[in-house]
């Protein structure tokens, strides 16, 4: 399926990218971008991360399953990636903000074009300030950085070396007046040198995703809140009368007869409101 890039309007542009000191001046993207009403953590590590790293990001991203909260991060090697595809798992939103443009001749690193091309097809997004073809560059990832951190409400920050670039984003989280968690590491470890730095400056520890779902005013309840079936939409109502049997993402798109992105958005909230079901991009009822 073909995700056209699409340039953003200012008016248009993310509420939370606007209020740091230095906002984008051209926004373009392709797929779904968040709805207002999620909550996007940013996640953000090292590179070579560890064992400990990659089971960190698998626990704490499956206990945010079932609420309205969506994983964002910079589509890089190692704990970015990781922070992708556990979203995916989970069924949860992920927008992946690159380095360089978001034409797929220039993703990088270009092993990931697969899985920008899966971001894309679960109905979530892909953000760059740089031009469609715009080649990364070392500049461009710093810079970068600071959408990763201004976008989200709050970054989560798993396992980073002393001088790991990955700090940037946390810094610039703390001085955008974002929230800070932090998952502690081993002391014997130099992947966690930069994050106890953090902890020791008063960034919120996280040992359960329960932290993190406090720390963004999220009922922690086992049972996510939904909208009884009797308060749906005319739109919402309309695509349950379309799943009487298991239906493919792209079909079901076709039959909901909105834009593209319009009918992805609505997929993706009747989800996280327990109406519907998904599986391989099958959607049934729930």
């Amino acid at each position: 399926m073909n995700f056209p890039i699409q340039e953003l309007p200012v008016a248009g542009f993310p509420k939370r990218l606007l209020e740091i000191p230095q906002p984008p001046k051209q926004l373009n993207y392709r797929g779904t971008l968040p709805h207002p009403e999620i909550k996007l953590l940013s996640i953000v590590g090292s590179r070579k991360y560890t064992s400990y790293g990659k089971q960190v990001v698998d626990e704490l991203v499956a206990g945010l399953a079932g609420h309205q909260i969506g994983i964002a991060s910079g589509l890089a090697l190692g704990i970015d990636s990781l922070a992708h595809e556990a979203a995916l798992r989970n069924n949860l939103y992920t927008l992946a903000i690159p380095g360089g443009g978001i034409d797929d001749s220039v993703i990088y690193p270009a092993t990931h074009r697969r899985l920008a091309q899966r971001i894309l097809e679960a109905g979530g997004g892909l953000l760059s300030e740089y031009e469609p073809d715009f080649q990364a560059t070392k500049w461009s990832f710093p810079q970068r950085n600071r959408l990763v951190a201004g976008i989200s409400h709050a970054t989560l920050l798993i396992e980073a070396g002393e001088k790991s670039g990955t700090l940037i984003t946390a810094r610039l989280a703390t001085d955008y007046n974002r929230e800070l968690l932090v998952v502690p590491g081993s002391i014997f470890s130099k992947n966690s040198a930069g994050t106890h730095q953090f902890l020791k400056l008063g960034a919120t520890p996280v040992t359960s995703s329960e932290d993190i779902l406090e720390c963004l005013h999220i009922e922690t309840d086992s049972t996510p809140t939904t909208i009884p079936i009797k308060h749906l939409s005319p739109q919402e109502s309309a695509v349950i009368q379309l799943l009487t049997e298991p239906t493919h993402r792209d079909a079901l798109i076709r039959l909901i007869q909105l834009p593209t992105n319009e009918a992805s958005q609505l997929l993706m909230m009747m989800e996280l409101q327990g109406h519907i079901k998904s599986d391989q991009n099958i959607y049934r009822q729930a």
